[in-house]
């Protein structure tokens, strides 16, 4: 017995899909910033995805995936209706929110979405949110009405000024520090550099930052050390002991190093996937 996908939607047409899975369980108990491990089938490799969003009442999961390796594509074929083998979790810690004021939540890249889950958490907790999101182009902005229905301020970057600001977001959130300094904490979740740059720009305003290590897990339980990081000086695990951290405290580039540790054993097994699926 499986868990079913009761709705499959791209969000990025070949790039990045949404499912909503029949998870009770799951859904009970996770919490912001929580991940789920998922097997497409009996022989497949384990997967962590962030939890985008729960509903309780109706026991389902959203995750929200980026097509990018053999495992993402075989979900991809996936269609409603059908069930994925295992899904695991609530797995990892928690987001530490509790009221503080006003926390800015900025998000890139398919990372809007795990944001997109604690921002809400923020805003149940009596926080005034300001969401900021960035991408390319505003063809690649995912989650922009969600944000918008809940969060009082939603800002937008695009690279090429296709909608909103014109440059990244850490553009428009140096100058939100600049002109706002009731903001108690930044949280970041997204590609790596992104996740950097907002550290680099809160650091002078000494404002806690709080970035998710996700990307760089693998079979999410802290046998594989694949995960391994250092924060602050001392060896962390993002699947155990994350995968949010200290955004000032980060060893952004060992980070970048390890991204790239399985990049030929990736790209090996995208090739044999596409032999055989065409």
């Amino acid at each position: 017995m499986g868990y079913k996908i009761l709705q499959k939607r791209q969000l990025i047409p070949g790039q990045t899909s949404l499912l909503v899975i029949d998870a009770p369980q799951i859904a009970k108990k996770a919490r912001p910033g929580n991940f789920v491990i998922i097997r497409v089938w009996e022989k497949g490799e384990r997967i962590p995805l962030t939890i985008a969003d729960t509903d309780k009442d109706n026991g389902t999961i959203t995750i929200v995936y980026l097509v990018v390796g053999k495992s993402t594509a075989h979900l991809e074929t996936l269609s409603e209706g059908d069930e994925i083998p295992d899904v695991c979790g609530p797995l990892g810690k928690a987001t530490h929110i509790d009221k503080q004021g006003t926390v800015i939540c900025v998000g890139g890249g398919t990372g809007i979405a795990a944001m997109h889950h604690i921002a809400k958490g923020h805003n149940r907790a009596g926080n005034h949110v300001v969401a900021m999101v960035g991408a390319r182009s505003e063809s690649l902005l995912l989650f922009c009405d969600e944000l918008g229905s809940f969060c009082p301020e939603l800002v937008i970057a695009t690279d090429d000024g296709s909608l909103g600001h014109k440059g990244f977001v850490t553009d428009v959130l140096k100058v939100r520090l600049e002109e706002d300094k009731t903001v108690s904490e930044v949280v970041a979740v997204g590609p790596v550099p992104m996740m950097e740059a907002v550290a680099k720009v809160t650091r002078p305003f000494g404002v806690k930052t709080t970035v998710s290590l996700n990307s760089i897990m693998v079979d999410g339980i802290g046998m594989c050390g694949a995960c391994r990081c250092t924060v602050g000086g001392e060896v962390k695990f993002a699947c155990v002991d994350g995968p949010e951290f200290d955004g000032h405290q980060v060893d952004f580039g060992e980070l970048r190093k390890r991204l790239f540790t399985f990049r030929p054993q990736e790209q090996l097994s995208m090739e044999e996937f596409r032999k055989r699926h065409g």
